[in-house]
């Protein structure tokens, strides 16, 4: 199963005895795994920083699975979701599909169809999970730097010299030194092509 030991699996089914044995199926494999009853009560849960997936039931009282899906969407939260029903149908698949469920099983299904679904959310979803981490480090760091820095740096990816930005910022070509030195070790970077992926990754305005 996935590498990861943040993975966390949350099950909605209004079925017990189906919520039962698949927790007892994730627990088999080391997977962390949480059920509900309804969607109302998984959505009042705060979910945890990690890797998570959603093995969600397509028909459940008062609210559907593509409705639960559709929430999660409104409301800016990304969790593959694994849709399960006894009752498929082409087009509920295909709108389910098309609004990014990584799988659609039928029950009964084999176990090892679920595992293998599952295996597949969570390795997606763990690789976006650490891009997202990167990214929020990586914003931490650029804001450390002063308001000065930051122009330095702008500069500096933009591929001018210690001289041409001194000369743009109307200071010593010393003191855009002491600027230029300070924004790469903020941004623990030691050279201004490793401070442009940076930017990239950022998605900082270029300047010009």
């Amino acid at each position: 199963m996935t590498s990861t030991d943040d993975a966390s699996v949350f099950i909605i089914d209004d079925d017990a005895g189906m919520r039962a044995a698949m927790q007892r199926l994730l627990k088999s494999v080391g997977l962390r795994a949480e059920s509900f009853a309804t969607p109302q009560e998984f959505l009042q849960r705060r979910l945890p920083d990690g890797p998570n997936c959603l093995v969600l039931d397509v028909r459940l009282p008062g609210m559907s699975g593509l409705d639960v899906q559709r929430r999660l969407i409104e409301a800016g939260v990304q969790i593959p979701i694994i849709f399960i029903t006894g009752h498929g149908d082409i087009p509920m698949t295909v709108k389910a599909m098309k609004s990014g469920a990584v799988e659609f099983l039928t029950k009964p299904f084999r176990d090892q169809d679920l595992l293998d679904a599952i295996q597949q959310a969570l390795v997606r979803e763990n690789e976006t999970w650490q891009q997202s981490r990167e990214i929020r480090k990586l914003k931490e760091r650029y804001e450390t730097l002063t308001a000065r820095e930051q122009e330095v740096m702008g500069l500096l990816i933009s591929g001018m010299l210690n001289k041409q930005i001194a000369s743009r910022l109307g200071i010593s070509e010393v003191t855009a030194q002491v600027h230029r030195s300070q924004a790469m070790r903020k941004m623990c970077v030691n050279s201004p092509a490793e401070l442009g992926r940076i930017a990239e990754k950022l998605k900082l305005p270029a300047t010009s």
